[in-house]
């Protein structure tokens, strides 16, 4: 998707969820003094993705060991990897997993980035940012407007959330491990049904990103994604 323009649809008001859902968590807490959460001072666009791309050189298994470390901290609140913490919401989760290849994913953020932003920037860096085909374990997945970034009642956020890529199953469901106000969970997002919860045998393919507010509904993982972004070359995963 480089050199593609993103344009964000103006939804209803919804009300503030944070990274997911609650308040920013970790935005004073990241061990190298970043704040993912900074308040941006007005509308907010996804960037376009026209930089140059520098691959990553990473060793072979390095997909492996990304997904086992984004499994391993599933059901946890804190954000630790090998004795190093990071912040306890999205962006720490991502870092955290990558963090095992020596990759800084904020490396290329700029003035008033919130941590998604920046990651994304470095995402068109040093990969490919794409909205179509089947995504691979270990990829970034993008979403927009699930909290009200710079509250101003407005839905005006760009990039406020991040998830990596755990599966995909057969219908095409994909499973994203991400961290939420509860802990690191997995949530399952079908783009083929963006704004359907459940299909017709009653299995969830769409969970809910984004409680509802007055007068406007819930919105799911579906309606909320942006971009997947691979930084990794490609190799299988092991399904859990």
């Amino acid at each position: 998707m480089q050199g593609m323009r993103l344009v964000l649809p103006i939804l209803s008001s919804l009300v503030a969820l944070g990274c997911a859902t609650g308040r920013p968590m970790g935005s004073t807490r990241l061990d190298d003094g970043y704040r993912p959460f900074a308040m941006a001072p007005s509308a907010v666009a996804v960037p376009e993705a026209t930089a140059q791309v520098t691959p990553l050189e990473v060793p072979p298994g390095s997909r492996t060991k990304v997904v086992d470390v984004a499994r391993a901290l599933v059901g946890s609140k804190r954000v630790e990897v090998n004795g190093k913490r990071f912040g306890d919401d999205c962006t720490g989760l991502v870092r955290g997993a990558y963090s095992q290849l020596g990759v800084d994913l904020m490396s290329a953020g700029q003035p008033q980035d919130n941590g998604v932003t920046a990651i994304w920037r470095f995402t068109a860096q040093h990969g490919r940012l794409y909205d179509g085909g089947r995504p691979v374990a270990g990829d970034l997945v993008f979403f927009r407007e699930t909290y009200d970034l710079n509250r101003d009642g407005a839905v005006n956020d760009g990039l406020t959330h991040i998830g990596l890529v755990d599966d995909v199953e057969g219908d095409g469901t994909v499973i994203v491990i991400h961290r939420v106000a509860r802990g690191v969970v997995r949530y399952r997002m079908n783009l083929t049904n963006p704004s359907q919860a459940k299909d017709a045998t009653g299995k969830v393919i769409n969970d809910g990103l984004r409680l509802p507010g007055a007068g406007s509904p819930q919105r799911l993982t579906g309606e909320l994604f942006v971009s997947f972004g691979t930084l990794l070359p490609n190799e299988r995963v092991a399904a859990r």
